[in-house]
């Protein structure tokens, strides 16, 4: 079901440069302030949303269940990585 909220590839690199800046932000926040941790969950949603506002022109799976739409993100980018999913 959540991949096929990501049929465009657009939307799909707007979720790869959202988990990037994640990785960033959490390395960030551990050298710095730790308590940029806390909002660590949230960074990937305005790359995510948008993606799903301009491209998919549907709603986001997070709307609906944050929790699997966070550890689905998280599969998505590994298939990225591994080439498993084409950006």
């Amino acid at each position: 079901y959540y991949l096929s909220l990501h049929k465009n590839i657009w939307c799909r690199r707007l979720h790869f440069l959202g988990q990037i800046a994640t990785i960033f932000f959490v390395a960030y926040g551990l050298v710095s302030n730790l308590w940029f941790l806390l909002l660590a969950p949230f960074i990937i949603y305005p790359f995510a949303w948008s993606g799903h506002y301009f491209f998919e022109r549907n709603e986001p799976a997070a709307f609906r269940d944050p929790i699997k739409a966070k550890i689905c993100d998280w599969l998505m980018f590994k298939d990225i990585l591994l080439g498993r999913i084409k950006i």
